[in-house]
């Protein structure tokens, strides 16, 4: 019998040609992803770096390590809704995630604002996996305000020399290289003196040190600059413009973070745990109350789907792109915590139970609330939920 969901996803392929392409990141997907490679991970922060640097270099291979990319620097000049229906059998073959702060982070960044000599050196490994990076934004007093970071970054001849700290900095202690914000002036508005940086991690002076957070998983560090000198030559664009560069990478960052090919299908997973029998003696689909639940997250997400798809339609850069952005980020983060919170809901006292485990249903006992305690953060990173709403009024206010 057809996965429910596979067949929920394939009705929408219109065309003869969009029915052929699916079918052809299926059979990749056969070939290339072994059992014991599937379903290691429902989120970043659980995967291995090992399994992330695989499945980068996998994609590489087969020309697909950037499908947002232009084809001028290496992506797959697939259209919307081709990015899309990949995302989605990604989703529901259980493949590995790619790590974003390269491919949807940074190297639109280097693309757009990077000197060739950047482009040459930072784009191609972004592709393969080959280096991966972590984004050096916040401080402990720079979070929903980031304008206000104090990071230094002190001209010295043919370099800069970093003070400083950041923190809540995901996959630190994997990453070869980080992306920061550093302050070079202190003149005029607290966005006029900041730049943009690429920082080897090696450099000495760096110190990356683990953070636990609720979930149990160690994937947040602080990151302590001690007269880190960094080369000229690795500032984006200009200096004191990194203001302008952080603006467009974070609508590309939110846009990402709203996850719908990730929601549309662990909905569909929880819709099959909530009718399984072999979970519950009455299962929880029977019961108006979350059978309600259910009807109104399929209709979020249906809503959400459309979203993206104007979003990803706009120019990169564009005031349509950046409008679309926030309100993706607050609804779908949204979204995700109300599915993580309607399984521990369902799941009942089974969610505390340590040591849950994976069936063909989804993810239940241990890990159920593990996904919940790590969703409080999706409202959070990125942006808090009122500062999306702050920036949403702002656009509309200039409208």
């Amino acid at each position: 019998m057809q996965n429910p969901s596979t067949a929920r996803f394939a009705d929408r392929d219109s065309t003869p040609e969009l029915t052929a392409f699916r079918a052809e990141v299926r059979e990749f997907l056969d070939a290339r992803l072994p059992p014991n490679r599937r379903f290691t991970s429902h989120t970043l922060d659980r995967q291995s770096e090992a399994t992330t640097r695989w499945w980068h270099h996998t994609l590489a291979e087969r020309g697909w390590g950037a499908p947002s990319w232009p084809t001028t620097h290496g992506g797959t000049g697939w259209s919307v809704v081709q990015r899309r229906i990949f995302e989605q059998e990604c989703a529901l073959a259980g493949a590995p995630l790619m790590s974003a702060f390269g491919v949807v982070m940074v190297g639109p960044v280097i693309y757009t604002f990077g000197s060739e000599a950047q482009k040459a050196q930072h784009l191609p490994p972004i592709l393969d996996g080959s280096l991966l990076w972590c984004q050096g934004y916040s401080e402990p007093a720079a979070g929903s305000d980031l304008a206000s970071l104090d990071c230094r970054a002190a001209r010295d001849g043919d370099a800069y020399v970093v003070n400083g700290q950041k923190i809540w900095t995901t996959q630190a202690h994997w990453a070869d290289w980080i992306f920061c914000l550093v302050r070079t002036s202190t003149k005029g508005r607290p966005q006029e003196g900041i730049s943009f940086l690429l920082i080897d991690m090696k450099t000495p002076g760096i110190e990356v040190r683990p953070l636990w957070s609720i979930d149990g998983l160690h994937h947040l560090n602080e990151v302590f600059f001690s007269d880190v000198r960094v080369p000229v030559s690795n500032l984006v664009g200009e200096e004191n413009k990194g203001w302008t560069y952080a603006k467009f990478l974070l609508v590309n960052e939110r846009q990402g973070i709203a996850a719908v090919a990730h929601s549309q299908v662990e909905l569909e997973r929880l819709k099959r745990y909530a009718g399984s029998t072999d979970h519950f003696a009455s299962p929880p689909i029977n019961d108006p109350y979350y059978a309600e639940r259910i009807t109104d997250l399929e209709n979020r997400l249906s809503a959400l789907e459309a979203l993206e798809a104007r979003a990803l339609d706009a120019p990169e850069g564009s005031f349509e792109a950046a409008k679309l952005g926030s309100p993706l980020k607050l609804l779908g983060t949204h979204i995700m915590q109300d599915i993580a919170e309607l399984y521990v809901d369902m799941s009942g006292p089974a969610a505390l139970v340590a040591g849950g485990q994976d069936s063909a249903y989804g993810s239940f006992g241990a890990e159920v609330m593990t996904n919940h305690l790590l969703g409080r953060a999706h409202t959070i990173y990125g942006g808090t939920s009122e500062v999306q709403k702050n920036v949403i009024a702002k656009l509309m206010a200039n409208l």
